[in-house]
């Protein structure tokens, strides 16, 4: 795109004003090339050089701004410092450049909030958060809007903080921000995105509630329906990670997939789908072989179920949350159903644990007295908490997950229990204590 520029005074300040504008659409280029790289650059050579020809990219960008150096900043040096440090800024890493630009732009014009915003995510690029808060909330300041929100919101889930208790604080703040920024405008999937990710954040660090799981869930659909955000591979990843601990592996694994088709160069997506695959595949051959026990201590085991290790649930009665006494009936694996099985009971004896990356969900086998297995996915056990070969162990009101997923070419297919708290289990006998499950029990979503 070329500029001519009119010597004859009187269109000297449209001249000036076609500056700003054709270095705006330089930069707006320069963003839709990075952020729609994978879609015109498929081959796995393509993917891999996205660095180097977005750095050719923005040098081509820059190039522009050298060359109406004099008549930008002469237009207006604040807006011509901020889309050259935006420019800058393109680059995923820290940019001392676009630091320098965006730092005299907000000096030129203290409320220029577009250069407060991009200095903001400046600073965060190189670890520094409170510089980062600072700016956002310098933003808001001066205008109430979505980008300073949705930054203001991910900054303080990045907080440094000394306690649990801040911590807590900080979510249940960054909640608050990521919401205001979905009612300044609905259709933003961006700010769904960050509102999705402050949910899943509270799933990880306030509680494993299934109730958390969901509102990231609802907030991520949400996302997708607008277009823009459907092309961030971050939006599928995270996704992807709720979908999982919501135990609906099919569609967490194709929303891995979608992560990496928009961004092939992203390991971590890459390596959490291989992860996932083989955490399922361990499941499956361990419910098959029951824990790979050979026939003696597996019968032995088997033998040694008792009623007694019922505990609380031997009488056939249990008091419910609610301080109500509920009937209660001991059944076998083979006769639950799938979802809630209410007023049953299941005992068996464990026969494995599943090791995972991350810890979470607690897994193990169960052999019942019938010799049926079945994995049982434990949430909030406490760090270093769990339960042993050879432990008894009931579950009252058992939610009954039938696994079946197909991903390239391979199947996994099993039975699976979800006991969202230990308090809710017997184990030899006796109720699991509160001191084994995760320290925080805190519910602030409404």
């Amino acid at each position: 795109m070329s500029l001519h520029l009119s010597e004859d005074p009187p269109n000297k300040d449209n001249a000036e004003n076609d500056v700003i504008k054709l270095l705006t659409e330089k930069v707006n280029q320069l963003y839709l090339y990075r952020d729609n790289y994978f879609e015109k650059n498929t081959t796995e050579d393509d993917a891999c050089n996205k660095n180097k020809n977005v750095e050719e990219e923005l040098r081509k960008t820059l190039s522009n701004f050298e060359q109406f150096k004099d008549l930008g900043q002469k237009n207006n040096r604040a807006i011509f410092f901020y889309l050259k440090g935006k420019a800058l800024n393109v680059k995923h890493n820290h940019d001392s450049r676009a630091e320098e630009a965006l730092s005299k732009a907000v000096k030129l014009d203290p409320k220029l909030v577009d250069a407060w915003n991009e200095l903001g995510e400046c600073y965060w690029k190189k670890d520094d958060i409170i510089g980062a808060k600072t700016c956002f909330v310098g933003a808001l300041s001066h205008q109430k809007n979505k980008v300073s929100l949705r930054n203001l919101s991910m900054v303080l889930r990045q907080l440094p903080t000394k306690t649990l208790s801040d911590k807590i604080s900080n979510i249940e703040e960054s909640l608050l921000k990521a919401k205001e920024a979905v009612q300044l405008d609905p259709n933003d999937g961006i700010s769904w995105t960050i509102l999705g990710n402050t949910h899943l954040s509270s799933f990880f660090t306030i509680s494993y509630s299934p109730k958390t799981l969901k509102l990231s869930l609802s907030a991520y659909s949400q996302a997708e329906k607008d277009p823009y955000a459907r092309t961030k591979p971050d939006l599928y990843y995270n996704k992807a990670m709720a979908l999982k601990y919501e135990e609906d592996y099919q569609q967490a694994l194709e929303c891995f997939m979608r992560a990496i088709s928009l961004d092939p160069t992203w390991d971590t997506a890459r390596h959490k789908e291989e992860e996932l695959c083989v955490y399922l595949a361990n499941v499956q051959e361990l419910i098959a072989s029951k824990g790979k026990l050979k026939g003696k201590k597996l019968q032995s085991l088997i033998q040694a179920i008792d009623e007694k290790q019922l505990g609380p649930y031997q009488c056939g009665t249990f008091l419910s949350s609610g301080n109500e006494t509920v009937k209660i009936e001991h059944v076998q694996l083979s006769q639950l159903n799938p979802g809630v099985n209410p007023e049953k009971v299941i005992l068996g004896k464990v026969v494995c644990s599943v090791v995972s990356e991350d810890g979470v969900p607690f897994t193990f086998c169960l052999v019942d007295k019938m010799e049926s297995c079945i994995a049982v996915t434990v949430y909030n056990f406490g760090k270093g908490y769990g339960v042993l070969i050879g432990d008894s162990v009931a579950i009252p009101e058992p939610f009954l997950t039938r696994v079946h997923v197909k991903h390239k070419g391979r199947e996994y297919q099993f039975d699976s229990l979800r006991v969202e708290r230990p308090v809710y289990m017997v184990v030899n006998g006796k109720n699991v204590s509160r001191d084994k499950e995760a320290t925080v029990q805190h519910s602030y979503v409404k």
